[in-house]
């Protein structure tokens, strides 16, 4: 695994805690670059806001602090 890929890893288990608090989860699918595929477990997975946790919340945070170009895609 890429060094990339290993830093947008840890940083995922660091924020998955705040997901698992609201009763759902997630699962990283892959990493290809710069784009995560994530799927979103529990009470994440059926939620409505869940596009908003992704985009606004863990793609942010990721583009943030890591890479500015770094996609994350939901995988139902």
């Amino acid at each position: 695994m890429s060094e990339l890929a290993d830093k947008i890893k840890n940083r995922l288990e660091e924020l998955r805690v705040h997901l698992q608090a609201d009763g759902g989860d997630m699962e990283i699918v892959e990493i290809v670059d710069k784009t995560v595929r994530l799927r979103l477990k529990g009470a994440c997975g059926g939620c409505p806001m869940a596009t908003m946790t992704i985009k606004n919340g863990l793609e942010r945070i990721l583009k943030e602090e890591i890479d500015s170009d770094i996609e994350i895609e939901r995988v139902m």
